[in-house]
């Protein structure tokens, strides 16, 4: 790597990258944060101020204080590739790998904090493997992904990798940490390479990622390192697991990054699932190590062809026919280096969720912001131009608040229960992957996620235009079962103008890729004033819906049209409550609660205050059974405060409350 990306890397790693929050003022002994490990022996002298200094090699989970709130809970969801929604991206070739830093390597909240300017990765459809990048000499080197991110991925489908990050030595990097990694015990295996793997497990997460820069070594350690990597991954392999390797040391254990896939890597390439190739490539090396790769019975698309986008973003300087060539098959897949430049690089007074949004789909769809209609004029070939997207919405009940993760407000049933801005990505449904298709003949309205206004979570979809001929708007690529017992829910609202609105369900796929799917169109109930649920019954549909839509037709114009729930059911569902809600730790307002799970499919759980006045204040949620609250204050004439918490299904249903009192 580029010294003017590690020592960028390195100092962000010594702050906050986020505004202060509340969450990080708590004691911490009660402020739960994602955990990060040396290997084994620890640097000399003492940690920095918030920055708590671990072995891995001592970690046991059942000494982990803070487990329960940053082990993940939802399962990697399996996923399937609809009909391409342009005639250029390809199913089955090349695919993307993101390396980001969400936030500090310490001092990173578990469960979420006080603020909307957060990198709420959205487009997890062009995603294959996503990497929780960070680590530092100063703080530790071994990174677990914090919970809410697994959970969003997962969700999508999306594996998740820890990092293992040995840095330079130009920036603190220590040859014994590498040395420690690898070490034997007396029966020559490498206890720190189960040890990962024990992590991964407890914390649910899918593997990790071997970055080994720390340069000095010898051909012994690079032996050592080899049989670690081939142990590592025989382990995780056996729990379901993944490694991908940095080109980084090379077999004789020098750090050389080749830019290629030859015989310097081969070994480590071999004794891992995949290879992330430094930014030094060249076309010509590119397909050469694609070459290479075959030879040895892979597949070319196992090696990530690195993107540096943290510096210039969309106006990074990329040889694109080198890896994804428009006329012939992809050379290899896709390696995204901090894809969160679309949050960083906005101004601080511009980082609304609207703006980051905004950035974020330039990124990930192209400049047309519209996949099936790329732009071929696009110097920066997004994503959406050259990958097939992919969807997880293959099962009932299936709902959808459109929830980014993030938001500045907490909405429930369309009204505000919290005023405070937060963040936390395990909140996050999943999203339409194709953002925006809209099908018209007239001029575009637009699209986007809105932040102004939600039925539930943080934002809610809105359609915004002239309208002058209708419009429909492409939601979700599905595999739904349909029976005369299907109905489609939809909670939406007209904020200007005059529409008509019909559901468009399609049982078939389009025709070819970037046609139109083959639609239904059913009638929904007009909009009154505020939010209206309508219920949409699919009689006369049968088989397997493979795409969910909306036609806009306008009565007067123009039109601001917001949908705020999209839900299939063929039974509606309310969740089992919870049980054992607790306060395991208290120091004065700040709170650590734990409970029972509920008995059933729980999609999160909330909890919220019971005032004096009998009214609930929103306080937080999340996917986990344990939560940290913090700041609690006593209202006027209040002895204790009480606390609800409820369990959430997959339709958004809440089971009933179960309380535990927090005396003041």
């Amino acid at each position: 790597m580029n010294p003017t990306r590690r020592t960028v890397l390195l100092a962000a790693a010594g702050s906050a990258l986020f505004p202060p929050v509340a969450a990080a003022a708590a004691p911490a002994a009660l402020q739960p944060y994602a955990s990060y490990w040396y290997p084994d022996s620890l640097p000399a002298g003492t940690p920095g101020s918030g920055i708590t200094w671990r072995s891995l090699k001592a970690w046991r989970p059942a000494e982990d204080a803070d487990l329960a709130f940053n082990a993940a809970s939802v399962p990697l969801a399996p996923r399937f590739t609809p009909t391409p929604a342009n005639a250029t991206a390809r199913p089955g070739q090349a695919r993307i790998q993101a390396l980001v830093s969400f936030g500090p390597t310490s001092s990173n909240p578990s469960q979420g904090s006080a603020t909307a300017d957060y990198y709420a990765l959205t487009h997890w459809a062009y995603i294959d493997e996503l990497v929780f990048w960070g680590g530092s000499s100063g703080e530790g080197l071994i990174l677990a992904p914090n919970a809410p991110i697994v959970d969003a991925a997962h969700r999508h489908g999306v594996p998740v990798l820890g990092n293992v990050f040995l840095p330079p030595v130009a920036y603190g990097g220590q040859l014994s940490w590498t040395r420690d990694l690898v070490q034997k015990d007396a029966a020559g295996r490498y206890p720190l390479a189960a040890r990962l793997v024990a992590v991964a497990s407890a914390y649910g997460f899918d593997g990790w990622f071997v970055n080994a820069e720390t340069g000095g070594g010898d051909a012994a350690l690079g032996a050592d390192m080899l049989g670690f990597m081939r142990e590592l991954k025989s382990l995780a392999r056996a729990a379901g697991q993944r490694v991908t390797w940095y080109d980084a040391m090379t077999v004789n254990g020098a750090v050389s990054w080749q830019g290629a896939l030859d015989s310097q890597n081969e070994a480590f390439f071999r004794a891992a699932d995949d290879m992330f190739v430094d930014f030094r490539w060249t076309a010509a090396k590119l397909a050469a190590s694609g070459q290479r790769a075959e030879r040895l019975g892979r597949s070319r698309y196992e090696l990530w062809a690195g993107v540096d986008v943290e510096a210039n973003g969309w106006n990074a300087a990329v040889n694109w026919d080198a890896i994804v060539p428009r006329d012939k098959a992809h050379v290899v897949s896709v390696g995204f280096y901090r894809p969160e430049w679309t949050r960083n690089h906005l101004p601080a007074d511009r980082r609304a969720p609207e703006d980051f949004h905004a950035a974020d789909d330039r990124f990930w769809t192209g400049r047309s912001l519209d996949p099936s209609r790329p732009d071929g004029t696009d110097g920066w070939r997004a994503p959406a131009v050259s990958v097939a997207d992919r969807s997880t919405v293959t099962s009932l009940p299936f709902a959808s608040v459109f929830n980014t993760g993030h938001g500045l407000r907490w909405y429930e049933e369309g009204s505000v229960t919290s005023d405070t801005p937060w963040n936390h990505l395990g909140l996050q449904d999943r999203l339409p992957s194709r953002r925006w298709v809209v099908r018209t003949g007239g001029q575009r309205p637009t699209v986007s996620f809105d932040f102004a206004d939600a039925w539930r979570g943080g934002s809610s979809v809105l359609v915004d235009g002239a309208l002058d001929e209708p419009a429909t708007v492409d939601l979700y690529a599905v595999r739904l079962p349909v029976t005369g017992d299907t109905i489609v829910e939809l909670t939406h609202r007209v904020d200007t103008g005059a529409v008509r609105v019909e559901l468009a369900v399609a049982t078939a796929d389009p025709s070819a890729p970037g046609a139109t799917p083959p639609y239904t169109f059913l009638p929904v109930e007009p909009v009154g004033d505020g939010w209206r649920t309508a219920s949409v019954r699919l009689t006369g549909l049968s088989g397997t819906a493979h795409a969910i839509g909306v036609r806009l037709t306008a009565a007067e114009g123009p039109v601001r049209w917001r949908l705020g729930r999209l839900a299939v059911h063929d039974t509606a569902r309310t969740p089992a409550a919870p049980s054992g809600l607790r306060i395991t730790a208290a120091s004065a307002g700040d709170l650590r609660l734990a409970w029972n799970a509920a008995p059933g499919a729980v999609r999160h759980y909330t909890l919220h205050r019971l005032l004096p006045d009998g009214t609930r204040r929103f306080l937080g949620a999340t996917c986990q059974r344990a939560c940290f609250l913090t700041g609690l204050e006593p209202e006027q004439g209040e002895r204790a405060a009480r606390l609800e918490l409820r369990a959430v299904g997959e339709l958004y249903t809440s089971s009933d409350p179960v309380t535990v009192t927090h005396p003041w």
